[in-house]
Parts: structure tokens; sequence; C-alpha cells
């Protein structure tokens, strides 16, 4: 659902998420986040707190690979929800964060195995998408 807010500067208006309740309680609650992602493939936030985790533990590749996966599913949530490719994406908006979290994983690990050209990419995209998210992920 794209947020109603009115832009008196004409920039775009920001893209907000819809929430899934039951994936988001679930991982608030401690639960796998592999049994959530198993449960809930489409939510993007499942994959970040895999992302996380693989990285935190060493395993970096397997942390690409989980971020990709949030990231890709986050992108195909926001075009449903109205996003062009550009535009805020705050967040401020909960829902959002699983895929600004994963767009900021894969940035992390594509920076941990030296792919520099795609963490830089990944950067700038969370930056234009969130100044807010980039600061706190940072």
């Amino acid at each position: 659902m794209t947020s109603m807010t009115h832009n008196l500067l004409g920039g775009l208006p920001p893209t907000e998420l819809p929430d899934n309740a039951e994936a988001r309680t679930a991982l608030d609650d401690g639960v796998d986040p592999v049994e959530v992602a198993a449960r809930h493939p489409e939510y993007p936030g499942a994959w970040a707190a895999l992302a996380d985790a693989a990285f935190a533990a060493g395993s970096v590749i397997e942390s690409y690979a989980y971020a990709r996966t949030g990231y890709h599913r986050g992108l195909d949530a926001l075009r449903r929800a109205g996003w062009k490719g550009q535009g805020p994406v705050p967040w401020e908006h909960v829902p959002n964060r699983g895929f600004l979290r994963a767009l900021h994983a894969l940035g992390r690990a594509a920076a941990a195995i030296g792919e520099d050209a795609e963490a830089e990419r990944c950067r700038t995209f969370l930056r234009d998408s969130s100044p807010v998210a980039a600061d706190v992920l940072s």
C-alpha cells in the first residue's frame, strides 16, 4: 500500500509494505528464523534475521545468500505495493524494516567477500531508500 502522504516538494511518495503480523510476531517472540522463513518465505524479515545470524557466526556466504533472498522477496513486495524502482522506503514504517535489513545485510556480506561494486550499490540504495535505516543499521 502506498502512503497517502502528500509531498509538497514534488518528490515520489514513500512506499509502505503491508504488515505480515504473524511472521513479525513469531520473530519477535523468538521463533527460529528458519521456521519463520519456511512458513512465510515471502517475508523479508525472516531472511534478514537468517542473514544476521549467519554473519555473526562467520558464515559470510550463507549470510549473502539469505540476504539476497530477503532482498529479492522485498523487491517483489515493494513492486506489489506500487514502488516503481525509486523513492523512499521509510524505516519508520515497521513492515519496511525486513527489506531494509536484508538490503543492509547484502551490502555487508558483499563487502566481506570483496564484491565492492555490489557493496557500494547496496549502501547507496539503502541511503537513497531510507537515510534513517542507513544510520540505524550502520
